[in-house]
């Protein structure tokens, strides 16, 4: 038996934003608060804030539900 063909990703998991050398991948925000963690995820459709305080995430603001398996 042969050696397999590489696998090759489908476009869609190719990432919507590539970065530059030298660029940060976590740029930082200027209003920082303890307790915040903070992203800009810069996708296909536009950039969107994601937010977690404590056990509750957000994205542009709107609380997102768990997950219930």
């Amino acid at each position: 038996m042969g050696p397999s063909p590489p696998l090759v990703a489908p476009s869609s998991f190719l990432p919507d934003v590539v970065l530059a050398p030298g660029e940060q991948l976590e740029p930082s925000l200027p209003l920082g608060i303890d307790g915040v963690r903070r992203w800009v995820w810069h996708g296909r459709h536009g950039a969107m804030l994601i937010e977690v305080i404590g056990d509750d995430a957000f994205v542009n603001g709107q609380r997102v539900e768990p997950h219930a398996p």
